[in-house]
């Protein structure tokens, strides 16, 4: 029977990027909240102001993230057919390269040449995909669901400080928002390391200082063009 194994970095694609995207959605959005509201914009103009960044950070982010993994799938497209070509012009020279990264990751010589030929004997463009580029295929990129997931993750972070801004009162505003902002960044920098394994405390702490290093710059930069305008 196959002894079936979950490990965390199973999650590490997936995790990342939704960590990533609900991380800049909180930030970005709650800076820009924070900076409109201390140059004393009104409290429909914030509100408003909020929207727009989500919208144009959840696209950003899509088409950042297409652009991105994109690119990614053209260069393992490229890889895959340069090793296409090279497995049919010299067959024997790709069976002695596969059998030289197996020797060195610890494989006997004669074991790592019986191993490539039969791996190359049932798919030898996936063997030298596998070992010899590291492309597999859960870990091909995928453009359109990399856009979609991140456009999604950066929605679903940005919804909460713009809620509490549509409940707080304007003379509260700032205060209510950075302080959301900053309980929510901590549960998710826990809630990611949870999953991953790793300390919650130290990822808390990560998130809450960039969130409010973030949030004080803008708010820094709002009174003053406020004061100035």
């Amino acid at each position: 029977m196959r002894h079936m194994e979950r490990h965390r970095n199973q999650h590490s694609g997936w995790l990342r990027a939704a960590v990533l995207g609900a991380n800049d959605g909180i930030v970005s959005t709650a800076s820009l909240i924070v900076g409109v509201a201390a140059a004393s914009a009104s409290h429909p103009g914030i509100l408003m102001t909020g929207v727009a960044g989500l919208v144009a950070g959840a696209m950003s982010m899509a088409a950042g993230e297409y652009v991105s993994v994109h690119s990614q799938a053209d260069t393992e497209k490229a890889d895959l057919k340069r090793e296409r070509m090279e497995l049919d012009a010299d067959r024997p020279s790709e069976l002695r390269e596969l059998t030289a990264i197996y020797m060195a990751r610890g494989v006997e010589r004669d074991l790592a040449r019986q191993v490539a030929h039969q791996l190359m004997e049932h798919d030898d463009l996936g063997a030298h995909a596998r070992d010899e580029l590291g492309i597999s295929d859960t870990g091909n990129a995928r453009p359109v669901q990399a856009a979609l997931s991140s456009a999604a993750s950066f929605a679903v972070g940005a919804v909460l400080p713009l809620a509490v801004t549509a409940l707080a009162p304007q003379q509260a505003l700032i205060t209510a928002v950075s302080g959301a902002s900053l309980v929510f960044l901590g549960l998710l920098g826990a809630l990611a390391a949870r999953v991953g394994g790793a300390s919650m405390l130290t990822a808390a702490l990560r998130m809450t200082f960039w969130g409010a290093l973030a949030m004080g710059i803008t708010a820094g930069v709002g009174k003053i063009f406020g004061a100035v305008v």
